[in-house]
């Protein structure tokens, strides 16, 4: 008997011993079990244990094959969504320089973990994405253009609060090519070209920038059409800006209008004349649109892969109102004093303001154009303009990816899609950021709700992980904490 009992004692310490084996140790690594991820390729999938080591994703498989021992240090994830970490493709570190500081901890919390950044001196923005660089695992990642590359007068001349120095006016192509090649010597991403080119200096920047490797975003130049600008081989058009113009049916008329007040007799300033021009063709060629004409246009940029990056959370500001919501106002208190309540007052004297029939009707341009871009195929990324128009950075891409969903009828996945994957496609960076794949950098968001079923569930942050650094709901409270005190 005593030896029948030493032969099960053996076979159960065997039994026991085959049972451990099975059972996968991942010695320094962050492993989430039983959660429910969200790849911009693949879809859903449910019940997925995700191992995170050296800040990248080592392992991703089905909770029940793959069996984690209680040596690892798990994150239960049970209920919970994980996504790719979001971009914010549309930000400006220098817009309000005394803000800057407090951008890192703002995107940071609402699980926005890169951002392009496309305008401002580039010596300050790029000081920005250095902190960046130095601190990988503790910032969002900063790909940055520099100023705006504009002729004259340039727009962004530093002449008042609205117009801050973000630009530099150019004169000559020589001028053009000067600024591109020191720009070069800084390290920027991309090159961003803005509304007061000439044709000539715009088709220089374009060649310099494919030279050199370099995309080139912007606006249209008043100077120019959109498929002139396109085919000069402008990669992305922010805000669709100037874009109106080339898809109305009395386009010639509005164009010959245009090179008549670019002579600028009253010399305004950069700003001035361009506000002018706006004012008074915008309205008259969003009720002119054509939309034969529009085909056209859309059909060159598709062919020329032109993408888009609409700022549907700015371009309806008058007509959404998101300043005026009781949530968003509250974010103004994680702002720096002077700014938070300088917002606070504007917004409520906004808030009251009727909105114009106008505004009304620009809206439903941008959302039908919007529409029409993603139907045709043209890839679109998120952006905002953060901090402009009181968008709180961090908190204004949750808003920009509600109004692709609610106003503008894309897909939430096809929204989500705008913020992950395509942001990395743009920068050829597909292979490293944007999807939930092994091998890939370790930038994650972790949700409490399921956003594909409400593109709102994007709010709902449970924990954010910076290649491979998870910060938890107490980690991010302390961000919340340490941005009400400043």
């Amino acid at each position: 008997m005593k030896t029948a009992n030493k032969l099960l004692f053996f076979f159960l310490i065997l039994i026991m011993c085959a049972c451990q084996s099975n059972e996968a140790v991942f010695e320094d690594a962050i492993c989430i079990e039983n959660i429910n991820t969200i790849d911009p390729k693949d879809g859903l999938k449910e019940n997925q244990t995700v191992i995170i080591k050296d800040g990248k994703i080592l392992r991703i498989a089905d909770s029940e094959a793959l069996k984690l021992s209680s040596k690892n240090t798990t994150i239960d994830g049970t209920g919970k969504y994980l996504i790719p970490g979001l971009w914010d493709a549309h930000v400006h570190f220098a817009y309000i320089e005394e803000l800057a500081p407090s951008m890192f901890d703002l995107f940071l919390k609402h699980g926005i973990t890169s951002v392009r950044d496309t305008g401002g001196k580039v010596d300050f923005v790029k000081g920005w994405k250095d902190k960046a660089l130095a601190n990988p695992t503790g910032a969002p990642r900063v790909m940055m253009a520099g100023p705006l590359l504009d002729g004259e007068p340039n727009v962004y001349d530093g002449s008042d609060a609205t117009h801050p120095e973000l630009s530099v006016g150019l004169n000559t192509i020589e001028e053009v090519t000067n600024q591109v090649n020191m720009l070069l010597s800084k390290d920027v991403d991309l090159l961003k070209a803005y509304e007061m080119l000439t044709p000539e200096q715009f088709e220089k920047i374009n060649e310099l920038a494919k030279a050199n490797g370099l995309k080139v975003t912007g606006h249209i130049p008043l100077s120019m059409d959109a498929i002139t600008a396109s085919n000069a081989g402008m990669n992305s058009i922010e805000h669709m800006r100037n874009l109106e113009i080339s898809c109305a049916s009395n386009s010639e008329e509005l164009w010959q209008q245009r090179r008549q007040m670019l002579k600028n007799e009253k010399n305004l300033t950069g700003g001035e004349l361009r506000s002018s021009i706006h004012s008074a063709q915008r309205e008259v060629a969003i009720e002119n649109y054509d939309a034969t004409r529009a085909n056209e246009v859309l059909k060159i940029l598709k062919k020329n892969d032109t993408w888009q990056i609409p700022t549907q959370a700015l371009n309806t500001f008058f007509t959404r109102k998101y300043f005026a919501r009781p949530d968003w106002q509250e974010s103004y208190g994680l702002l720096p004093d002077s700014v938070g309540q300088y917002w606070l007052d504007s917004s409520k004297a906004l808030a009251n303001n009727e909105t114009p029939k106008t505004k009304e009707a620009w809206n439903q341009w941008n959302y039908m154009m919007v529409k029409k871009i993603h139907d045709t195929g043209i890839p679109i990324m998120a952006g905002t303009d953060t901090p402009i128009a009181f968008l709180t950075p961090g908190l204004s891409l949750h808003e920009e990816l509600a109004v692709l969903v609610e106003d503008v009828g894309m897909s939430t996945m096809e929204a989500l899609k705008a913020a992950t994957i395509n942001p990395a496609k743009y920068f050829n960076m597909e292979n490293e950021l944007g999807s939930i794949k092994e091998n890939m950098w370790a930038d994650l968001v972790i949700l409490d709700a399921n956003p594909l079923e409400d593109i709102q569930n994007t709010k709902s942050v449970n924990s954010v992980i910076k290649q491979g650094k998870i910060y938890d709901r107490k980690d991010l409270d302390e961000i919340l904490q340490k941005l009400q005190k400043n």
